[in-house]
């Protein structure tokens, strides 16, 4: 009697680019272990930034069920307009989970996985279903960090907890501590190893064989750097988004390419951000060196940057340093270093054959 290929339900959250980062690798791998499985995605994601990342077919649910933390930008979180989400979604939360609920049904899906909303896994739990979730931190831990100590917080705490504790965790590393889940499984890295291009980025730039190609990637949340004031270095072309709209020799879209971000991360000397799992991860797996600037009262990057400084060539710049792009020492410093040997991505596999075994398979 012929079998049915399994069904994975995938949440993928929209807040920023990191969460795909961590979740395609794994899904591609798992499409190799398991032909014929099908994929039905849930983000808010671009649906051309998901495929890009992502190999195998899938089916896509255009919508976001967690929103992570309302942001200013890349770098700074609006408090009171998180508070505010998070107290409305609470009044909700129950109707939330019995509407996933009913979706995973009606769906016929086989297991959840999630990076990293908790309301599907709540979801399966309730019609009894498998789930994992797969982070380098989960929104109970950044939610009692910022908001435990106020009075209403301890019952919305309590619903984060009790929808992680339900499912399988599986921590990344580098990852948060965790230690509020007695559920956590940790695994290795993950990171999407890109195509060496450098000969051909250059050559597509104009720019001679030496050059300097430095990308300025901040996310997926819109921010947008002051860079077409900042003093040209020479033998260094930089790129940017589009949407920065920049008009300057020596700085080129990133978008111009076409390319997979890892290609790009790949074939260039540098990359500027802030601490976050995707690009710390990408980075130092394909050997790029980095400058970051840190984030304001962000839990998750003390673990992040402690990695980083033991897998790649990096450097922390300040705020000023960035507004007035004065770190070229600090950029020819890292560039130079040697280079450490790049850590293994041994999380994806790991990751993929725990989700083979929930799918039964």
């Amino acid at each position: 009697m012929a079998h049915s290929p399994p069904h994975l339900f995938v949440d993928i959250s929209s807040h920023g680019f990191g969460h795909l980062a961590q979740t395609a690798p794994v899904l591609n791998c798992l499409a190799e272990l398991l032909p014929g499985l099908r994929l039905t995605l849930r983000s808010g994601l671009p649906a051309e930034r998901l495929r890009q990342r992502i190999v195998p077919a899938f089916g896509l649910i255009a919508a976001a069920s967690d929103f992570g933390y309302v942001m200013h930008d890349a770098m700074r979180i609006d408090h009171a307009a998180t508070a505010a989400a998070y107290r409305a979604a609470s009044a909700d939360f129950s109707v939330q989970v019995e509407r996933d609920a009913r979706l995973l049904r009606e769906l016929g899906v086989d297991a959840v996985f999630t990076n990293v909303s908790y309301v599907p896994l709540a979801g399966a739990s309730r019609i009894g279903i498998p789930a994992v979730a797969m982070c380098s931190l989960n929104w109970a831990d950044l939610f009692l960090h910022y908001f435990g100590s106020e009075q209403w917080a301890a019952a919305i705490h309590a619903e984060m907890l009790a929808a992680y504790r339900s499912a399988t965790f599986l921590r990344t590393t580098p990852g948060m501590p965790m230690t509020s889940l007695d559920n956590v499984l940790t695994i290795g890295p993950i990171a999407g190893i890109g195509c060496e291009r450098r000969v051909d980025l250059r050559e597509r730039l104009g720019a001679g064989a030496t050059a300097r190609i430095v990308l300025a990637a901040l996310g997926g949340i819109p921010t947008r750097l002051p860079v077409e004031s900042w003093p040209v270095l020479a033998n260094t072309h930089w790129l940017v988004p589009a949407a920065w709209n920049v008009r300057r020799p020596d700085i080129s879209s990133l978008e111009t390419f076409g390319w997979p971000f890892a290609d790009l991360l790949r074939s260039a000397d540098a990359v500027l951000t802030k601490p976050g799992y995707g690009t710390f991860a990408e980075a130092a797996a394909n050997g790029t060196a980095v400058l970051y600037q840190r984030r304001d009262d962000w839990p998750e990057q003390d673990c992040l940057i402690q990695w980083l400084h033991a897998n790649a060539r990096c450097a922390e710049i300040g705020q000023e340093q960035v507004a007035g792009g004065q770190f070229a020492d600090a950029l020819a410093t890292v560039i130079a270093a040697p280079v450490p040997p790049r850590p293994a991505v041994d999380g994806v596999a790991a990751a993929a054959a725990i989700l083979a075994q929930k799918l039964g398979t």
